[in-house]
């Protein structure tokens, strides 16, 4: 992994960046949907990802994006989970694609998906791979191939041992990442603990080294881009570290980013549903024990609130 040249390290006196609250949002409203619009005028996202062991994953992160306010979804599988996976989202289309034994998209499926992702507004790719080697050689063969998507990736296609400024820098797609420390270590070719001791710093050096925006995420998330914005969400709670919940996170952000929102929009705004989601189970249930399925429920009505707020003082 590449490690960051000294002229692109980021003084880490500088402040942590802007605080996301829920003024900040109602100052930065997301683009208004055509109320005569159809669904595709809504946002069309294509989510890459599955696994015979982790089906969840991706079903999670779909059903994250039409949370979200995503109009048209589709999903690209592994073959032999695919029908499952329709029956589980009835809502997508689902594409079944040939798999390795090792349980990942076969990486000769990376033309075939490109052609798919020349349809949609956003494309996720992560949830639910387990397959490094593979995962690693179907990014670099599609990556190059992606023009007008914007580009969200997750899990394991952060962490695949791709060499990620490469792999962006062929890519004419904007980026998205949504790592977390560990994931973030990985990309950077440093220590974990390099970047817990300066997480902020961290994340600017990251998506100026990159390119793209970086959501690193953690106890408090932090949100940069590559024109050194930078932001921080501090209001989450324990119970959002729980399995699944990355993944629903990536869906909400591809979902906001199909319907028009910047990359850097797309992410700081779904930081915030994402924590405030789980702040509402907290107040109900207890900040142990919500499930990652149960913040999906509560993203139409955080979103509802703050259109209720714009038409308010309109």
């Amino acid at each position: 992994m590449p490690r960051l040249a000294p002229d692109k390290r980021i003084d880490t006196a500088r402040q942590a960046g802007e605080r996301v609250t829920a003024e900040l949002l109602q100052a930065w409203a997301l683009p208004r949907l055509d109320e005569a619009g159809d669904k595709d005028s809504r946002g069309r996202v294509l989510i890459v990802g599955g696994s015979p062991e982790m089906p969840g994953a991706i079903i999670l992160a779909a059903t994250a994006a039409l949370r979200s306010g995503a109009g048209r979804l589709r999903i690209a599988t592994c073959r032999s989970i695919a029908p499952h996976v329709a029956v589980a989202v009835p809502e997508a289309r689902v594409f079944a694609l040939p798999e390795t034994h090792a349980g990942s998209i076969d990486p000769r499926a990376a033309t075939e998906l490109a052609g798919y992702a020349k349809q949609v507004e956003t494309i996720l790719i992560g949830p639910g791979m387990i397959d490094e080697l593979g995962t690693r050689t179907l990014l670099e063969q599609l990556l190059p191939q992606l023009h007008r998507a914007v580009l969200v990736l997750d899990a394991i296609a952060l962490s695949c041992g791709m060499r990620m400024e490469a792999a962006l820098a062929r890519c004419a797609a904007k980026a998205i990442l949504t790592p977390h420390a560990g994931e973030m270590a990985t990309i950077l070719g440093l220590d974990k603990a390099a970047v817990l001791g300066d997480p902020p710093g961290i994340v600017q050096q990251a998506a100026a080294t990159l390119g793209a925006v970086v959501a690193l995420k953690g106890a408090a998330t932090y949100i940069a881009a590559p024109d050194a914005a930078l932001y921080q969400y501090l209001g989450g709670n324990v119970g959002l570290a729980t399995s699944g919940s990355g993944d629903t996170l990536a869906g909400i952000v591809a979902g906001l980013a199909a319907r028009g929102a910047s990359p850097i929009q797309a992410a700081v705004w779904g930081v915030y549903l994402h924590g405030e989601a789980g702040n509402q189970l907290a107040k109900r249930m207890g900040r142990i024990g919500y499930l990652a399925r149960e913040l999906l429920d509560e993203i139409p009505p955080l979103m509802n609130r703050f259109a209720q707020d714009s038409s308010a003082a309109h």
